[in-house]
């Protein structure tokens, strides 16, 4: 009896260890996630997850998981909890990865906060990483309070191109002193006499 009692209860966890693994997500395929387990993900190959979305004809949108070329720091088979997600201020339905939401101080606000940067590192790195293609030092930033932050976060540019300045050397012209702009001059008795106006009006 005792026998059977042992088989029992090693089927019973062997079934157990079965569902669990099969629970256990092993090799993370992108294109194999869902909406909402897309964005923040990284899959077996250490590349990140990006969610996507195409309209069809019928004007049905479809959102589809893909895989980046953006690859993750030292992480592979990652889904991101949705405690992190919240903690960084971040929205499981964001489509793509840009820089964008570091010009948001309430984002660098949350993202710099103790629950994010020192609890959710993979977050962070995707942000460090997008920070310093934009030139900017994403400690640095955290560090930095107020008028400073905004200067900071003002240095980065959303797409990452910035206008290019004239190819030309550009000769200043002087036309003299600039013209002073209409004033109103008090007479004497207190009166006041007003410019004219363009159309030779008062």
């Amino acid at each position: 009896m005792d026998s059977l009692y042992i088989i029992k209860i090693s089927l019973v966890c062997a079934l157990v260890f079965t569902f669990s693994v099969e629970a256990t997500p092993g090799n993370i395929a992108c294109e194999n996630l869902n909406k909402d387990s897309c964005a923040f993900a990284v899959s077996s190959s250490g590349k990140r997850c990006v969610l996507e979305k195409s309209v069809r004809r019928s004007g049905q949108e479809k959102f589809v998981c893909t895989t980046s070329q953006i690859d993750a720091d030292q992480v592979t088979n990652w889904i991101e909890s949705d405690k992190c997600v919240d903690a960084c201020g971040l929205d499981r339905s964001v489509l793509g990865i840009s820089s964008d939401s570091l010009l948001d101080s309430r984002f660098v606000q949350k993202l710099c906060s103790i629950q994010c940067y020192n609890g959710c590192p993979y977050i962070v790195d995707l942000y460090f990483s997008l920070a310093v293609g934009e030139g900017v030092y994403l400690p640095s930033l955290c560090r930095t309070e107020g008028d400073n932050k905004r200067r900071g976060m003002s240095e980065i540019r959303s797409s990452g191109l910035v206008a290019p300045g004239p190819t030309m050397p550009t000769k200043l012209i002087d036309y003299g002193s600039p013209a002073m702009a209409p004033s109103a001059e008090l007479m004497a008795d207190g009166s006041q006499t007003m410019a004219p106006s363009p159309n030779g009006d008062y």
